[in-house]
């Protein structure tokens, strides 16, 4: 394996290492483990530095995923590698034996996984950081949508509320009957309208989202 890599990698539960795999002699999983113990119980991500490594963390649903990488080695690229492995453990185990497994009873079967994934990320790095960035992209422009859709439907609770008062307005005076039926189709035409616009906002999330992955 290259110089500059990955050097060792984990997937634990809570403090209790399920798999792990290195192609290096060191004291780094010792280490590991160490910054593994004082970890917050949290969906987050962390990062260490120590004699010249990195120590990657990623927690998320009770489980962290580690990995070690020389101090040269791109931090996005580590961190990308924590999300694919989170994927695959998930997918293959969640919600299945990991919740009980014991200490390395996984390793027969994810170790394989994690040098896997390890070696495409040493030898794909611009591959690896093409698709970062069009995750990050992907994330801004839901960000974005999704105020937007939040702004609509504030407006919409507006108009609720002015229906409402409109409503008491009628029972209360009938003699404006007539304005009121007015102003209700008034209302009902510009709620149509805005269920349009949250429509079309949405559609063009789904628009944008399909062009940059693809």
């Amino acid at each position: 394996m290259e110089q500059q890599s990955l050097i060792y990698s984990f997937v634990a539960r809570d403090t209790v290492i399920l798999a792990e795999h290195t192609d290096f002699i060191g004291n780094f999983p010792a280490i590991a483990l160490q910054c593994l113990q004082r970890l917050p119980a949290t969906n987050t991500k962390f990062t260490y530095n120590s004699d010249g490594h990195t120590f990657n963390y990623l927690t998320h649903d009770g489980f962290t995923y580690c990995v070690v990488a020389v101090d040269s080695f791109d931090r996005h690229i580590a961190m990308a590698f924590l999300d694919r492995i989170k994927e695959d453990f998930t997918k293959r185990y969640g919600g299945g034996k990991a919740v009980t497994a014991t200490d390395k009873s996984l390793n027969k079967e994810f170790g394989p996984k994690l040098k896997e994934h390890m070696q495409y990320c040493v030898e794909n790095p611009e591959e690896v950081s093409k698709l970062v960035k069009v995750k990050a992209q992907v994330s801004e422009v839901q960000d974005v949508m999704m105020q937007n859709i939040d702004q609509v439907l504030n407006r919409q609770v507006k108009i609720d509320v002015l229906m409402g008062k409109t409503e008491n307005l009628r029972d209360q005076a009938q003699d404006f009957r007539g304005e009121t039926g007015q102003l209700k189709r008034k209302m009902w035409f510009q709620n149509m309208k805005i269920k349009l616009i949250v429509l079309a906002i949405i559609i063009v999330i789904i628009l944008i989202i399909v062009l940059i992955v693809t």
